[in-house]
């Protein structure tokens, strides 16, 4: 009986042992949930996060589309969404374009039914934004590919990412023409399971899909759209970077072509309770602001080009006085 006892402990521990030694990325596979959980653990968290009047941004973006570049100088207000645009393929607005730029602005503050409409549409737009995020665990089907580390402009800081491929699910019908996208589209998702938050959607069409039923028009199959998001700072996530790339028609007959991408960086926070007046004065503050900096530092780049010239100029000289001398 002592043997049988001790013979049954030293397996126990050699079993023990063995399992200690299961490498941990494979332990943490079979523990961690599964995909359509991760998913809907970070739909969840998206969601209720934008749900409340929480903090206001200023950030800039960069737009980049076939044709041009622009840079703009955006503030969230309680009202809307302001743009200022400062830079123009590369070249900084000229005194009328900055000009004309705030009255455009101003005409938002000072008329109160172009300022509803505004606010209307990116009402609408962030509805449509949370249908399809609410559709996404039903909507498509999962399978884990691997992680990757976040970096700059994706996901949190030290944050593991994890990929998770998708397809269309052959079961889901979809309730509206805003989520019929989804039963075309294949691609990944990135979850931040840390923060259960989504880093990134990628995806692409793969047959053609309609809009308003199919009677306002369609978009062709390859289509693509990639949305990346962050943290930028107090555990608050933005979008940073997004790219579109789409063609189709529109009422059957006009060429629909989008291509064009936005990249959204140097976020500070604003008062929630700002107006929208307030917020474009805000934005012609900074932007002054901006110009005073980036004068002062053409005027260093001269002033230390000037200094250079001169002692070359010198140099020179001396060079040609020992040659004289010689």
């Amino acid at each position: 009986m002592y043997i049988g006892a001790t013979f049954r402990l030293r397996t126990w521990l050699a079993c023990f042992v063995a399992a200690c030694l299961v490498p941990a990325r494979f332990v943490a596979e079979q523990t961690s949930p599964a995909p359509e959980e991760l998913v809907r653990r970070a739909v969840a968290n998206e969601i209720s996060s934008d749900g409340g009047e929480g903090l206001h941004f200023m950030f800039k973006d960069l737009k980049r589309t076939p044709e041009l570049s622009q840079t703009k100088l955006m503030v969230e207000t309680q009202d809307a969404t302001a743009g200022l645009l400062l830079v123009e393929n590369g070249r900084p607005l000229s005194p009328k374009q900055r000009h004309d730029e705030e009255v455009r602005l101003a005409s938002y503050a000072q008329n109160p039914q172009e300022l509803r409409k505004k606010k209307k549409q990116e009402k609408e737009d962030t509805e449509h934004t949370e249908r399809i995020l609410r559709a996404l665990p039903d909507a498509l089907l999962y399978q884990r590919d691997g992680t990757e580390p976040s970096r700059e402009g994706l996901g949190a800081p030290q944050d593991v990412l994890i990929r998770l491929n998708f397809r269309p699910n052959p079961r889901y019908s979809p309730p509206s023409h805003v989520e019929q996208v989804l039963t075309v589209m294949t691609g990944h998702l990135l979850i931040d399971p840390k923060a259960n938050r989504i880093a990134e959607i990628d995806g692409t069409l793969q047959k053609e899909v309609g809009f308003g039923w199919g009677i306002l028009g369609h978009l062709d199959p390859g289509g693509r759209f990639l949305v990346q998001q962050a943290e930028v700072g107090d555990h608050r996530w933005e979008l940073t970077h997004m790219e579109l790339s789409f063609t189709g028609k529109v009422l059957l007959v006009k060429k629909l072509n989008i291509h064009s991408s936005d990249t959204f960086s140097d976020f500070r926070p604003v008062p929630g309770n700002l107006t929208f007046a307030q917020g474009v004065e805000l934005l012609k503050k900074q932007a002054a602001e901006g110009d005073s900096l980036a004068g002062a530092e053409r005027d260093k780049q001269r002033a230390s080009q000037t200094a250079q010239t001169g002692t070359k100029t010198g140099v020179k000289s001396q060079t040609q006085s020992l040659c004289c001398d010689r």
